[in-house]
């Protein structure tokens, strides 16, 4: 069986005021091209279909859309809810969309109702009950704290999260063992092995994370230990967006967003991937690069510098036109003091199939760095100590530092007695 495992589609994101509703479409009709090239069994979205609960209506048509055609294709869906998702949004259509060969798992239910077979594309090229098995599939969801466990009073942030933990394990091994003797009953009817996977949209210990990710756990459950997934042929994750494989191991795969969700992915090559199961289990991950739909460039430099770097954007965006212009995310080192930056900036970008989405100035990122970095709170600092961490990033002589840290004593000592 051939599956195509992706996540993370984000339908219907805002992105600084930008729509993704052309990038999206793009990437459906380049998905179904490579769907067809390369005989895929099923499609596998392993959460986050939508950017929010209740997604704008051209996100639902796009969603509704790709359905059709994987329908009309032969090919079966699988699209498990991830924390972004709304179950009531995913459950209102999910009997509809049983019709049409997908199946849709909004949240954790019983473990007997996690269990799910995917089937093989029939000779006709239409997927349905007549179809051979594939695959059988413990098809987890994002799991929501309430959905396996009861808070206990008194209980610290320390044992919520062991507790959740165990919670959660608990949960995949009993979904688990429902879905092993699906597996060995239909074996015996078809007298071969039926390959097992699981999947999964969660954080897992040792996975790279990006500023787009929201985290899903906070205060109960930061990542989840790879060791405590039970053993199966390929594990199909999802919530990451940077596609990688977990621990080192080949069968643990996030496959990250098909698109660029922030600035601090654009320089990432996104990816599907194709998933090869035999009657041995996992035989082959193979990764399709996505092309780039919208290039997103994230650039730093001085008002000296910046011009070249705009030219450069513009020579290596061979594809950017005004209608279609490239978006930046400007980060201002130096210059970052000035009150009219932003205007600065929008000029050098004018007449350039460039649009500038945000703009950063370096130091004020780095103020709001500070209490996090040094572990402590600014209430925990004097007016001393925080004017000592804000010298600290900048390149000074040792003599003037000392002097306008003098300086900085007695302006402050005089305000103390004014007072």
């Amino acid at each position: 069986m051939r599956l195509l495992h992706t996540s993370d589609w984000h339908l219907g994101q805002n992105f600084m005021g930008k729509s993704r509703q052309a990038e999206h479409q793009q990437l459906i009709d380049w998905l179904m091209e490579q769907v067809d090239a390369h005989a895929v069994d099923a499609v596998l979205i392993a959460g986050d279909i939508f950017d929010t609960g209740t997604p704008p209506s051209y996100a639902r048509e796009l969603y509704s859309q790709l359905v059709v055609r994987l329908h009309a294709a032969g090919v079966a869906l699988l699209l498990l809810g991830g924390n972004h998702d709304s179950v009531a949004t995913l459950r209102e259509s999910s009997a509809l969309l049983e019709q049409l060969s997908a199946r849709v798992v909004p949240a954790a239910d019983a473990p007997a109702n996690q269990v799910r077979v995917l089937p093989l594309r029939s000779s006709r090229g239409v997927s349905g009950a007549g179809s051979a098995p594939g695959c059988v599939v413990c098809a987890v969801p994002f799991i929501r704290a309430r959905d396996v466990m009861q808070s206990e009073y008194g209980q610290s942030a320390e044992q919520k999260q062991q507790t959740l933990q165990l919670a959660i394990q608990a949960y995949y091994q009993a979904v688990h063992a429902q879905a092993e003797s699906k597996r060995t009953q239909l074996s015996a009817q078809l007298g071969r092995n039926v390959p097992l996977i699981a999947t999964g949209h969660l954080t897992t210990v040792g996975a790279s994370a990006s500023e787009s990710v929201r985290e899903i756990y906070v205060g109960a459950l930061d990542a989840f230990p790879t060791s405590a997934f039970p053993n199966v042929d390929y594990l199909a994750l999802g919530h990451i967006h940077r596609p990688q494989k977990v621990g080192g191991l080949e069968h643990i795969r996030y496959s990250g967003s098909p698109i660029a969700l922030s600035f601090d992915e654009a320089a990432q090559q996104k990816e599907v991937l194709l998933v090869d199961l035999g009657e041995t289990g996992l035989e082959a991950v193979t990764p399709l690069p996505v092309p780039v739909f919208q290039p997103l460039v994230a650039l730093r430099g001085n008002l000296k510098s910046l011009p070249g770097a705009f030219a450069q954007v513009v020579q290596n965006a061979s594809g950017a036109t005004p209608e279609r212009p490239v978006w930046l995310e400007v980060t201002v080192a130096e210059d970052d003091y000035l009150a009219d930056l932003p205007a600065r900036i929008q000029t050098m970008a004018e007449g350039l199939p460039l649009e500038v989405l945000r703009i950063r100035r370096e130091r004020g990122n780095a103020v709001a760095q500070w209490s996090g970095d040094a572990g402590v709170t600014l209430d925990e600092l004097d007016p001393l100590d925080v004017f000592a961490q804000r010298l600290a990033h900048e390149t000074l002589e040792a003599d003037v530092r000392d002097a306008l840290t003098e300086r900085y004593k007695s302006v402050l000592a005089a305000t103390v007695e004014g007072e």
